[in-house]
């Protein structure tokens, strides 16, 4: 009799654990916050609707997209570091996550502490491009040009502390050239001071570029990844031309507040990796100019401290602040 209540005693607490994991939610439970903290229909924005589109399928529950622009990204950036670390707030970013820290003076958020990283999801190298009517055809004439005419030539870039900025002040100290950088509000105006010759040279993300490298108003120079890029497989890299360390891009990464369950980051980070993998979702970015990247966490977390601190190093070296 004893051994029959103490059977019973056994099932009965069995069933009262099993019971209460059974009435744990399951992640996730409810609608999903995706911070873009930049305005709508810029390439973040556009491929973290894509994404969000997809995930909203494959976890059954809406992902929303919150466009907090402001601060080259530091707001939004800002309110996801201080969210509720419970997987239901994710944040999308650009180069702008790993250049800030150096570039302002005071940031809402610690690069390293603030976030756990989930995926760089891709990627776009940078362009350096030249009026058609410029007599340079690659960076060696470039370099060559710029020095034989100090003043004469600028470069016009999307603005302060951009990477596209950020190269081409890294191109300036490498080759010490007597150039300035002309920071526009963006990349559209930027591509357009450059094919109305108001400014001969310039560097960008190379989306806004393609089509009018393919269309002959601008002539591309050089690419800043490591490897030639197949939406511009004519153009060299960087080291091709004879400059090393040149390499730049503009990510597209995931992240989450320090503290989210790892099983819930693993979730997400499996779920944007096949979301990233499908024929469509590759056309798209890929149509946007970006390499598909879909790194794990620890790969974009060791990204994330490299470049952090080369990006410290050109801003010192060139002397750029933003208050």
């Amino acid at each position: 009799m004893r051994k029959l209540f103490g059977f019973v005693g056994v099932v009965c607490a069995l069933t009262i654990v099993g019971g209460g994991n059974a009435a744990e939610p399951q992640y996730p439970a409810r609608p999903i916050r995706l911070i873009v903290p930049f305005a709508p229909g810029g390439p973040t924005d556009v491929i973290a609707r894509v994404v969000a589109q997809r995930l909203s399928e494959s976890l059954a529950q809406q992902v929303v997209v919150d466009n907090r622009a402001g601060a080259g990204g530091n707001i939004g950036m800002g309110i996801a570091a201080n969210s509720s670390p419970d997987g239901y707030t994710i944040l999308v970013v650009s180069s702008s996550f790993v250049v800030n820290p150096s570039l302002y003076s005071k940031i809402p958020y610690d690069p390293y502490k603030s976030f756990a990283p989930v995926t760089n999801m891709a990627a776009s190298p940078n362009v350096f491009v030249a009026h058609p009517s410029v007599p340079a055809k690659s960076i060696p004439e470039l370099i060559k040009l710029v020095q034989a005419n100090p003043k004469k030539y600028n470069f016009a870039t999307p603005g302060i502390g951009t990477t596209p900025d950020l190269s081409a002040v890294l191109l300036k100290l490498t080759a010490k050239l007597d150039v300035a950088t002309i920071p526009y509000g963006g990349a559209g105006p930027a591509v357009a001071a450059v094919i109305g010759n108001q400014v001969p040279l310039g560097c960008m993300a190379m989306p806004p570029t393609i089509p009018h490298i393919q269309g002959g108003r601008l002539r591309a120079l050089a690419v800043t990844s490591a490897k030639r890029s197949p939406a511009l497989p004519e153009v060299p890299t960087m080291a091709e031309a004879g400059l090393t360390g040149q390499e730049a891009d503009t990510l597209q990464a995931v992240l989450v507040p320090a503290g989210v369950p790892k099983a819930v980051v693993q979730r997400l980070h499996g779920e944007i990796i096949k979301i990233l993998s499908r024929p469509e979702v590759k056309e798209r970015i890929v149509g946007l100019g970006f390499d598909i990247i879909a790194s794990s966490p620890s790969e974009f977390a060791a990204q994330i401290k490299t470049e952090v601190e080369k990006w410290a190093k050109v801003v010192k070296g060139a002397g750029i602040k933003v208050e």
